[in-house]
């Protein structure tokens, strides 16, 4: 799809690279961002593959909410690893260059695996919904085949509509300027270099903004506020304080996860300059959350830690022999 952009549209790039500048306004230091962006990105590769390890070692966790939780664990390494290692380059190596090419490729990979994101995050919601609302009907409601097909429609929708992103964005005209102040290809910023006029472009970004994600934080936060109505006319004080708990640890990610979306909407349909803040915003949202899900979503589970405790052990008991 990508090369079949380029080419259709070669006239129009008079230039053949773009350059990553890194961090606006940081560019002398900026270099020792890199030891903690490394560590996050270190801890969520190592993380999320425990996770997944250990869920599909275990037959007993072969269940909906843990299929559920390896997907977000797969999907966090590949946001994570689409970004990082690039931007580790561009303040280690001084790696800053980046074809046309590439750039459209992370363009539309970013968005798939942000949406794919988003969308796990709604049927997690709708998994805690039922079992915390309707436990009787669990069983029959999410079942295996539920889960295939949520997760054929998650890849089916994020893989299909973020690619208005890329295809608009090559039919702009690159005609001087090719340095982009930011780590990433990111569609408004790479576009914001064009001769002619974005404006479709970034009513294409709002309109993806505020349909799936918009979408999908109303269907989360629904499904949250029916969850706490229920928790709330539990008799036992235990069991209200057990379910808050786990919906708050969810709910502070999750609105960690759509708050930088909007402010980085915002910032960029009101045309500022991109300054540092919104870059690190921007950064950090597709580098936290890869390495906080799985402490949150699954250490926090019972049955997880149990096992995650078991492999340490084991490891440790290894090492002493």
């Amino acid at each position: 799809m990508f090369q079949d952009l380029t080419n259709s549209s070669s006239s129009r790039f008079q230039v053949s690279e773009f350059i990553l500048m890194g961090f606006p306004g940081i560019h002398s230091w900026q270099h020792w961002l890199s030891l903690p962006l490394a560590l996050i990105y270190v801890l969520a590769l190592i993380a999320n593959t425990f996770i997944i390890t250990i869920i599909y070692q275990k037959v007993s966790l072969h269940q909906p909410m843990y299929h559920f939780l390896g997907i977000l664990a797969i999907v966090d390494m590949g946001l994570a690893t689409t970004i990082m290692p690039n931007i580790l380059a561009i303040l280690w190596f001084n790696a800053k260059t980046i074809s046309l090419l590439e750039c459209f490729a992370q363009m539309y990979t970013i968005h798939c695996f942000v949406a794919m994101e988003s969308g796990i995050f709604v049927f997690m919601a709708i998994d805690r919904y039922v079992v915390i609302c309707k436990p009787l009907r669990y069983p029959s409601i999410v079942t295996e085949s539920f889960v295939v097909k949520a997760t054929v429609f998650m890849v089916l929708r994020n893989c299909g509509t973020p690619k208005s992103v890329p295809v608009l964005a090559a039919q702009r005209s690159y005609c001087s300027q090719n340095q982009i102040e930011h780590c990433l290809c990111s569609n408004l910023g790479v576009t914001g270099l064009s001769c002619d006029d974005r404006k479709i472009n970034s009513v294409n970004q709002l309109i993806l903004a505020w349909t799936i994600m918009g979408g999908d934080l109303g269907l989360i936060m629904i499904s949250y506020a029916l969850i706490l109505r229920s928790v709330l006319k539990l008799n036992s004080a235990e069991a209200a304080s057990k379910a808050l708990s786990t919906c708050t640890s969810h709910l502070i990610l999750i609105l960690f996860f759509y708050t930088v979306i909007v402010v980085l909407s915002i910032t960029h349909s009101t045309k500022m300059k991109v300054p540092l803040i919104p870059v690190l915003l921007n950064v950090l949202h597709n580098a936290i959350p890869p390495a906080l899900n799985p402490v949150v979503y699954a250490l926090k589970n019972k049955e997880l830690r149990q096992d995650l405790d078991r492999v340490i052990r084991l490891d440790l008991k290894g090492n002493h022999k």
